[in-house]
């Protein structure tokens, strides 16, 4: 059964509607029990976020999520050195701009700061750490002040 007619008859069951012949379902059914109707719309859910999720993929670069070959990479390396964009480069190497700069900057040719997207290229940028003293807040002073009594 295609996802499509999954989505279509649990659609069907929550509007009280036999998803055959388009019949409204007699009150009495098991399908006006409020649990029921949670799961057919958990159920629903799930099937919309699977087809979003392979829409969204669909559209991604061939090459996403692939590991990097050393011939690959060579032609990253003489492409960026030659002065292509990484915007260039990523259409050509199936890639997500992401990607290239991500591989730039861990092959040491381009710092995080030159990069246009988000994170380094372990995928997400650590935030700064605070001192000590300043985690803890007001509270952290009023449980300090406590104790020096």
């Amino acid at each position: 059964m295609k996802q499509t007619r999954a989505r279509q008859i649990l659609q069907s069951l929550i509007q009280g509607l036999d998803p055959v012949t388009g019949e409204e379902l007699p009150h009495e059914t098991v399908l006006q029990h409020a649990d029921v109707l949670r799961a057919l719309l958990a159920g629903l859910s799930a099937l919309e976020q699977t087809a979003a999720r392979a829409r969204r993929r669909s559209q991604l670069p061939d090459n996403v999520g692939q590991a990097w070959t050393t011939e690959e990479e060579s032609r990253l390396v003489a492409a960026f050195k030659k002065g292509d964009s990484p915007v260039v480069i990523a259409r050509e190497h199936g890639r997500t701009l992401r990607a290239i700069e991500a591989r730039l900057e861990k092959l040491g040719l381009i710092t995080e700061e030159e990069r246009t997207t988000r994170g380094g290229f372990t995928g997400v940028s650590d935030p700064p750490l605070r001192p000590r003293a300043a985690r803890g807040g007001i509270l952290g002073r009023k449980r300090h002040h406590r104790r020096s009594r």
